[in-house]
């Protein structure tokens, strides 16, 4: 994972599923008391029915696919083909619209069973399964990434004073609004159980996350929550419930009292600066985001000239802290300045937000500001309810009974590519083909999963050594080959050597397109995409080889007996 300042910033963004279903509370889901379910949870390791069906179904279109690219397969022998996009901000969410726009015009597209994602990745997943058949016109997808619409403050106001009005509403629910309206230019209302009873027309779609409470002091295997149109739930304990049930109120296993559709992800801050640093500092990250989100919602030239103002007026706060900063030796003497620059840089927003002129915009910036400064202040982020609450079952870590609300965070703190819910016998897969967008250091997410799949008696394939001295700069193209059990990998990172000269050229793209900064420039989202697309189109013959060989492989289980 990554360290020092990146670190505690990729756990302040970790935006997961914020815009896919932070903003699905919305919809018209029934809320109140409803009778009693005699098992709301599920025990298992296996499908659950409706994933099961809809797999059935995708593997009809998978079997079209593979033998219009001519690759010898039967309705009893399709193989199972995951595509799993990292993390990494607004670079990862262009980059996947990329490859996946790239794989349908080379006919890779309907090849895939599934498509998970974490972080940045789940951003462009949430937009793209708006269409219930994106898989046939990723032209769309792309076209909405330069020519939507931006949603107007007023939209986004409005529903936040919704969702001001509810119990838990938290800082999760104005960055997710502010995240969909600006990078995804879109007010995604749907829930995501909505897609549970679509055709198979696009790969069945898991996003993942982690439960705090078992990051920070539980055992592994309450760790990975994945979440999918039809279950939600622990992937490793193997306890779930229906996704629309995510966010209601249970207690030792019964439904107490059927809630709208949670929030998925709720954000939280991680990271090894000390604590006054981390006090300050978030409070800077908040605000600035908040001020650059802003800026995309508004197109009146006057309201941009105020947000101008406002964000010289805090960096100048900034720039003149860290002078300041390097002074103070004790501890209690950094927090005491910390503390005070905290207030100071809220109490600037508030006077700046008195300053305007009357209107529909301070009227909107006004109720944003006064509904993000007190949660800054009290550093609140969301939480859900706990399905395991009391829940009487010897595989329940304590973290989880113990707990009446979960609180689901960015899974790139474990691992910033969902390989968890792809490994082992559940989903049995042939072949993950992992686009790389994350940031730090490369092959970080190919050794975290193969440390946690030892760690969980799960097949994972060999890293040869060699392969980790690329880091600094890595080829287009690797192939983690799978034996038996163990799915074969197909690893491309974004940025490599066929497209930057030297190392050095390398690292100068990670830090131009780092996940931190505010929103592309219409410029960079174009590079970016054409990236991910060349990516794929260059390492086309691999992955064709790769798909036949799964094909191949799932054909000898069949004929061996095998599921």
């Amino acid at each position: 994972m990554q360290t020092g300042l990146t670190g505690f910033m990729n756990a302040v963004v970790c935006l997961c599923f914020v815009n896919s279903v932070i903003l699905s509370q919305a919809a018209d889901n029934m809320e109140g008391n409803v009778a009693l379910s005699e098992r709301p949870i599920r025990q298992s390791h296996s499908l659950c029915a409706g994933e099961k069906e809809y797999v059935h179904k995708r593997k009809q279109i998978v079997l079209h696919s593979l033998n219009t690219l001519e690759i010898n397969c039967t309705a009893d022998s399709v193989p199972h083909i995951a595509l799993l996009a990292s993390g990494g901000g607004q670079r990862a969410a262009v980059g996947l619209v990329g490859s996946l726009h790239q794989m349908e015009k080379e006919g890779l597209l309907d090849t895939l069973l599934y498509l998970g994602g974490v972080s940045g990745s789940t951003w462009s997943m949430a937009s793209l399964y708006n269409d219930s058949q994106f898989s046939t016109n990723m032209d769309a997808a792309v076209s909405r990434l330069f020519d939507s619409p931006s949603v107007k403050l007023e939209q986004a106001v409005d529903w936040l004073g919704e969702r001001a009005k509810e119990e838990h509403f938290s800082l999760a629910d104005i960055w997710g609004v502010l995240t969909s309206a600006g990078f995804m230019k879109q007010m995604d209302l749907r829930c995501l159980s909505d897609e549970a009873n679509r055709n198979a027309t696009n790969p069945y779609p898991i996003y993942c996350a982690i439960e705090k409470h078992c990051f920070t002091q539980g055992p592994i295997e309450g760790k990975w929550f994945e979440i999918s149109p039809h279950e939600a739930g622990f992937t490793e304990l193997g306890l779930f419930i229906e996704t629309s049930l995510l966010g209601s109120k249970f207690q030792n296993g019964t439904l107490l009292e059927k809630k709208k559709e949670m929030d998925m992800v709720k954000l939280q801050v991680s990271g090894h600066l000390d604590s006054a640093a981390k006090e300050y500092l978030r409070v800077w990250i908040i605000l600035d985001k908040v001020i650059a989100l802003t800026r995309i919602t508004v197109k009146d030239t006057t309201a941009l000239m105020y947000l101008d103002k406002l964000q010289k007026i805090l960096e100048d706060k900034v720039n003149h802290s860290k002078t300041e900063s390097v002074e103070a030796e004790s501890m209690e003497e950094r927090k005491t300045l910390f503390n005070q620059w905290s207030q100071e840089l809220l109490a600037a927003v508030e006077t700046w937000s008195q300053s305007l002129d009357d209107g529909a915009f301070k009227t909107d910036v006004s109720f944003l500001i006064n509904q993000v400064i007190p949660l800054i202040a009290e550093w609140k982020w969301g939480t859900t309810g706990n399905f395991l609450y009391r829940y009487q079952e010897s595989s329940v870590p304590a973290c989880l009974y113990s707990n009446e609300r979960l609180q689901l965070i960015d899974a790139g703190l474990v691992i910033n590519v969902p390989y968890p819910s792809f490994l082992g016998d559940k989903r049995d897969i042939d072949l993950i083909i992992a686009p790389e967008y994350s940031a730090g250091n490369m092959f970080e997410t190919l050794t975290l999963a193969r440390d946690y799949a030892a760690e969980m008696k799960k097949p994972f394939p060999e890293i040869n050594d060699t392969i980790l001295e690329d880091s600094d700069w890595p080829k287009d193209c690797y192939v983690l080959e799978g034996k038996e059990k163990e799915p074969t990998i197909i690893y491309m990172p974004l940025f490599n050597r066929r497209n930057c000269k030297d190392a050095e050229e390398f690292k100068a793209k990670m830090d131009e397109f780092s996940t931190f900064q505010r929103p592309f420039s219409q410029e960079k989202i174009k590079f970016v995409l054409e990236t991910a697309k060349e990516n794929v189109k260059n390492n086309k013959e691999t992955l064709l080889k790769e798909i036949n060989k799964a094909a191949l492989r799932r054909h000898n289980k069949w004929k061996a007996g095998e599921p």
